[in-house]
């Protein structure tokens, strides 16, 4: 990332805007991935929650999943699908 950038400025000349690189961007994009996941982890390991086992999480998911998709079929609940899992910490064997 040791590239000169390049600025977009506005009327008064102040740097308003930077221009990137494709390549580059998806790098930061990537690296912004990253730091989330790593974030979250921080965040479960600290929390007072028991993990759940791994088996139990995808179980659950699948579950959920399967609600879902009964909804997304039935006529009175047809575009009113949500899913929201939470992946907080899971514990691996």
């Amino acid at each position: 990332m040791g590239k000169e950038r390049q600025f977009v400025v506005n009327e008064r000349g102040e740097k308003v805007a930077v221009l990137i690189g494709i390549e580059e961007y998806g790098k930061l994009l990537e690296e912004l991935e990253d730091l989330e996941d790593i974030r979250a982890y921080d965040e479960a390991m600290a929390s007072e929650e028991t993990p759940d086992p791994f088996e139990e999480a995808i179980e659950r998911i699948e579950r959920e999943r399967k609600v879902n998709e009964l909804r997304a079929s039935h006529p009175a609940t047809r575009g009113k699908t949500t899913f929201s899992v939470e992946l907080s910490y899971i514990r691996f064997h």
